[in-house]
């Protein structure tokens, strides 16, 4: 919570002071914040803003392509397809990215070839190439290291609120003074 009283995301887990947690998905943060909860996690008044969800889902897609720019300037991201389906083949891909608006058949190619391979398909491919800095990018890897790592966790946050799917839905959990 601010010193103004609202409630911001704190998605870098960096905040200092009390901080409150909700499960990572879009109706949990609802119930919260239509329950009134901020509140009494706080014990003093807490205005949640009306576009939390919004601005949460937006924190967590910036975190995500920010990895993967991260990955493309330390050498980590292979572009396109001939180049990941090489990548896979020598077992070096920690994550199979294919754009949303890629073809199935090319999606389903590469991904027979990364089984048990953490995949991502939830960005446009105008908005992987913007973040990739390269125009047209459909398919992409990173390479086996701490850049997947991380793209990997940030992906799966970013999924997780969007499906819905996060933790068993609990009232909300109290974070450190």
């Amino acid at each position: 919570m601010s010193p103004d009283g609202v409630v911001v995301p704190d998605l870098a887990e960096k905040l200092g002071g009390r901080g409150a947690w909700v499960s990572a998905d879009r109706a949990s943060l609802a119930r919260a914040m239509s329950k009134g909860l901020f509140a009494r996690a706080f014990k003093s008044k807490a205005e949640a803003p009306g576009d939390l969800a919004e601005a949460v889902e937006a924190g967590l897609e910036r975190r995500a392509l920010d990895a993967l720019g991260l990955a493309r300037r330390t050498g980590e991201a292979v572009l396109g397809f001939d180049k990941v389906k090489e990548a896979l083949t020598k077992e070096r891909v920690g994550v199979l990215i294919a754009a949303s608006d890629a073809a199935d058949d090319g999606r389903d190619k590469l991904a027979r070839l990364g089984k048990g391979i953490f995949r991502h398909q939830g960005f446009e491919s105008a908005i992987l190439s913007a973040a990739l800095g390269k125009d047209g990018v459909k398919h992409a890897a990173l390479l086996k290291g701490a850049a997947a790592r991380r793209f990997e966790r940030e992906a799966a946050r970013l999924d997780g609120f969007r499906a819905g799917v996060g933790v068993t839905p609990q009232e909300i959990e109290f974070g450190p003074e």
